[in-house]
């Protein structure tokens, strides 16, 4: 798996995204291209911005239980996978807005590189190692790229 401190990796995913239009059609799912990028700046913002409520109790055990292993473990993600609910993204988005957006996360993610997350807390899954948060935020990228063809 490519490791999203890695400029090539990086900056390989941001072309992927340039590539995308407000046209692109989904491959699965129910999201619009627009509402994808603004979901795939969750993480960030959960991870940058600790915009989203952290879980606690029976739910953050679970997450960490059974979640946590398919979040940032070697395997891919299934197609049609379910979302969190704190996740999902059913309004409109503007595309060109989201896209700069996501972009701005994986560059700022970029230059604060992988020691800033090294031991960093998850809203989900408690402390990640830097290796985590890579495969967290390269995994999910990744996922919702192929969902649109690019």
């Amino acid at each position: 798996m490519k490791n999203i401190f890695e400029k090539n990796s990086t900056d390989e995913l941001i072309e992927r995204i340039q590539k995308l239009t407000p046209e692109t059609q989904r491959i699965w799912g129910k999201m619009d291209v627009a509402q994808m990028l603004a979901h795939c700046s969750v993480a960030y913002e959960s991870a940058l911005e600790n915009k989203h409520p952290n879980a606690k109790g029976l739910k953050k055990w679970l997450l960490v239980l059974f979640v946590k292993p398919m979040i940032v473990g070697d395997k891919p993600y299934k197609h049609n996978s379910p979302t969190s609910p704190e996740f999902k993204i059913v309004d409109a988005k503007e595309f060109e807005q989201e896209r700069k957006r996501l972009i701005a996360y994986m560059r700022k993610t970029q230059e604060l590189g992988a020691d800033y997350f090294d031991g960093k807390m998850s809203n989900s899954f408690g402390k990640l190692t830097q290796s985590e948060w890579s495969k967290l935020f390269y995994k999910h990228l990744d996922h919702h790229l192929n969902q649109f063809g690019v």
